[in-house]
C-alpha cells in the first residue's frame, strides 16, 4: 500500500472503530506495515502521537515502526522537507519495548509504590549473578545433591513471576527436575527479593511485577490508561500473563485497544508466553473485540504455502486462516528428502548450497534452520571442509561448545608451543592443576625455551603425573574459517526460535523426524505438541521460492541419562502425515559415506530375488 488512506481500503472498515480490535496477521501478510499504517491513519485523522502508546517485544522493532509510520505520515501528506512528519516523529515518544514502556512509568510513579524513582535496572547477566550470590551466601552452592545452576534459578524465578502460577506448579509444569528443591528455592527467591530491595535495584522482571501492581489500584490504573487514547500492541501471541493483565487493567472496555500478532507463530512458552491471551482476546471484552483477518502472504510462493496451510489445518484450537500468495500460483514443490544419517544430512545440504549459489542465489539469501542448537554440529563442520563461510544464530557454534574449545586448544598449543592462551587452558584440564601451577608450568617451558620438552623434565603435580607428559607427544594442524566479514558471502544457520521475523529466498530445515519435530521432551502434553506443530509452521514460512524437509533415518537421541545417548531409528515426524505429504515432492539422496561402503565395502555383486523365493513357501 502507498499510504495510510490506500492502506484503509484494505482493512475492513470495522477496523477503524475505536477498538478493541485483533488483527490477526498471518505469515508474510505484512504485520508491521499493517501496524505501522494503523498508527499513521491515527495521526492523520487528528490523533495527538503523544497520546499513542506502541508496545513492542524488542527495541530494534519500535525504532522500524516509528520510521515507517514517520515515512508513511510524510507520503500521505506529501512533505518533500519532512518538518511536518518529523514532527510526528518527536511527538511519537511512548514507542518502546513493554519493559522501557514499564521503566519511565514506574519512574513516574514510584511514590505511589514506596519506590525510589532512582532504582537501578540491571540486565539479565547481573541479575543472575546476584542470584548466584545469595546462593552462595545460603549454601546452597554446598550441596550435598547438585542444585541448580544460576541461570536455571533465574529462568525457574522469571517464568514463576511472569506466568502468575506458585512456585510449586511451575516447577510441575516447567522444571520437574528441580521439584526436590521448592523450600530451598523458596528461600532463595525470598532473600533476592530482599536484596534487590536493600540494593535500590530492579530487574527485568520486576519492571513488569511492580507496573502490573501499579495497575492493581483501579484509581491509579485510570490515571495510568486516561495518558493514552490508543494503546497498540504488536506480536500480541508473545505476550504473558503480565502483561495481558497490564492491558486490561490500563483499558478494561478496551476503547482504543488494538493489537496484532499470529496464534499460529507462538512458540515461546518456556519464555512465558500464553498462547490464550491471542485465542481469547475477543471474549475478554463486552461487546466481543473485532477481529481481522490478514491473509494475504507477500512473501513465499503458493507451493510452499500449500505445504504450511496443510500442516496448520491439523492444528486443533486456532484462529483458522487459508494464506494466499500474491505472487500467484507459480513456483515449486517444496521437497522431502530422506537421508540415511545426519552425516548424509550435512553432505547434502552443503551439496545443495553450494548448486544454488552456482545458480545465482547468494549465500547470504539461504538459509539451514533446526530445533536445536546443536543439531547443525555435523554440518558445520562439512561447511568448513568445503570452505563455506557461515554465521549461526541461537545456540552455541560447534566451535564454541566448550570441550570442543578444549580439543581446540590442544591441538592449537600442540601446533604452536608459545601459544600461551591454549596452553593456561589445556593444563587446567589436568587433574590437581590450577591456575597457580599452570602459570608455573607455562614459565618452566618460557625458561626452557619453549618447546615441550620442558614438559618432560619437570616434575609434576601428583595428579598430573600420568598426563602431563603425554601433552609433550601432541602434534596436529588446525585448519579453520574466520569469522565472515560483514560484506562478505555466508550462509546462514539458526534455530528457528532465531529466525522468527526472517526470511530467506531458499529454506533448508534439518530433522524433520520425531525427537526433533517434535522434540523429544514435548511429547507428554497436547499444548507442547500444538506449540512443536506452530514451530514448524514457523519454519517452512520463512522460504520465499524454495524449502526442503529433510528427514534422516538414523537419529541421535541425546540426554537421556538412564539410557545413554543413541543413535536410534526414527519414524518421519507425526506432523507429517500423508495429507501433507501431497503437497511435497519426495525424493532422496545417499550420502558418500554410505555409497562408498557403509556395509563393509560397497554393492555385492549378486543379486537375490527374495520375493520370488518367499512365494514359493506356499
Amino acid at each position: 500500500p502507498g499510504g495510510a488512506a490506500a492502506f484503509g481500503e484494505a482493512l475492513p472498515e470495522k477496523g477503524w472503530r475505536a477498538g478493541p480490535l485483533l488483527i490477526i496477521a498471518g505469515a508474510g501478510t505484512g504485520k508491521t506495515s499493517t501496524l505501522a499504517h494503523r498508527v499513521a491513519h491515527l495521526v492523520l485523522n487528528g490523533v495527538d502521537p503523544g497520546r499513542i502508546l506502541l508496545l513492542t517485544f524488542t527495541r530494534r522493532a519500535a525504532v522500524e515502526m516509528r520510521r515507517r509510520t514517520v515515512e508513511i505520515v510524510r507520503r500521505a501528506l506529501d512533505d518533500t522537507l519532512g518538518s511536518k512528519s518529523q514532527k510526528v516523529a518527536n511527538r511519537l515518544g511512548w514507542t518502546g519495548t513493554f519493559h522501557a514502556i514499564g521503566n519511565r512509568l514506574l519512574r513516574h510513579y514510584a511514590p505511589h509504590l514506596k519506590l525510589d524513582p532512582q532504582f537501578t535496572v540491571v540486565d539479565r547477566g547481573d541479575s543472575a549473578d546476584l542470584l548466584d550470590s545469595v546462593r552462595q551466601e545460603l549454601g546452597l552452592a554446598a550441596q550435598d545433591k547438585r542444585f541448580p545452576r544460576k541461570d536455571t534459578c533465574l529462568a525457574i524465578y522469571s517464568h514463576r513471576v511472569n506466568t502468575g502460577r506458585s512456585l510449586k506448579e511451575t516447577l510441575e509444569v516447567q522444571f520437574p527436575w528441580c521439584l526436590a528443591w521448592e523450600a530451598e528455592l523458596t528461600r532463595l527467591f525470598r532473600t533476592y527479593v530482599e536484596r534487590k530491595q536493600q540494593y535500590g535495584l530492579l530487574d527485568y522482571d520486576d519492571l513488569l511485577l511492580y507496573w502490573n501492581i501499579l495497575m492493581s489500584e483501579p484509581r491509579l490504573a485510570q490515571h495510568v490508561g486516561a495518558h493514552f487514547d490508543h494503546v497498540l500492541v504488536d506480536e500480541y501471541q508473545d505476550t504473558n500473563a503480565l502483561q495481558a493483565q497490564i492491558l486490561r487493567a490500563m483499558k478494561p472496555q478496551g476503547d482504543g485497544v488494538t493489537v496484532v500478532g499470529d496464534d499460529a507463530q507462538s512458540i515461546y512458552s518456556f519464555r512465558a508466553a500464553a498462547i490464550e491471551n491471542i485465542l481469547d482476546f475477543d471474549k475478554q471484552y463486552t461487546p466481543p473485540a473485532e477481529i481481522v483477518l490478514l491473509a494475504q502472504n507477500y512473501r513465499s510462493t503458493q507451493p510452499v504455502l500449500d505445504a504450511s496451510n496443510a500442516l496448520m489445518a491439523e492444528a486443533p484450537r486456532q484462529h483458522r486462516k487459508h494464506l494466499l500468495a500474491a505472487r500467484g500460483e507459480s513456483g515449486a514443490r517444496p521437497k522431502y528428502v530422506s537421508v540415511d544419517d545426519t552425516a548424509s544430512q550435512a553432505e547434502y545440504v552443503a551439496l545443495q548450497v553450494l548448486r544454488r549459489r552456482e545458480a545465482n542465489v547468494p549465500l547470504r539469501r539461504q538459509a539451514v534452520l533446526f530445533r536445536s542448537g546443536s543439531h547443525s554440529d555435523l554440518l558445520e563442520v562439512e561447511l568448513m571442509r568445503r570452505k563455506i563461510p557461515f554465521v549461526k544464530y541461537g545456540g552455541l557454534k560447534f566451535l564454541e561448545a566448550a570441550h570442543v574449545k578444549d580439543m581446540l586448544c590442544v591441538l592449537r598449543w600442540a601446533d604452536n608451543p608459545r601459544n600461551q592462551l591454549a596452553a593456561f587452558r589445556v593444563l587446567q584440564l589436568l587433574p590437581g592443576m590450577g591456575p597457580a601451577n599452570a602459570r608455573k608450568v607455562i614459565e618452566s617451558m618460557e625458561s626452557a625455551g619453549g618447546g615441550f620438552g620442558a614438559l618432560q623434565s619437570m616434575t609434576p603435580p601428583p595428579g598430573a603425573q600420568l598426563d602431563l607428559p603425554r601433552l609433550a607427544t601432541l602434534l596436529s594442524t588446525l585448519t579453520e574459517p574466520g569469522k565472515p566479514m560483514l560484506d562478505e558471502d555466508y550462509l546462514v544457520l539458526s534455530t528457528v526460535h532465531s529466525a522468527k521475523g526472517m526470511e530467506w529466498d531458499t529454506v533448508f530445515l534439518l530433522n524433520v523426524v520425531d525427537g526433533s519435530f517434535p522434540s523429544e521432551f514435548s511429547t507428554g502434553k497436547q499444548q507442547l505438541l500444538d506449540e512443536e506443530r506452530r514451530l514448524l509452521y514457523v519454519a517452512m514460512t520463512r522460504a520465499r521460492d524454495e524449502l526442503q524437509l529433510i528427514s534422516p533415518l538414523k537419529f541421535p537421541i541425546t540426554q537421556q541419562a538412564p539410557r545413554g545417548d543413541a543413535h536410534v531409528y526414527g519414524g518421519r515426524s507425526r506432523f507429517v502425515n500423508e495429507k501433507l505429504l501431497k503437497t511435497f515432492e519426495q525424493t532422496s539422496f545417499q550420502g558418500s559415506h554410505i555409497a562408498d561402503g557403509g556395509l563393509g565395502g560397497g554393492s555385492a555383486p549378486l543379486a537375490i530375488d527374495a520375493s520370488e523365493r518367499l512365494k514359493s513357501l506356499w
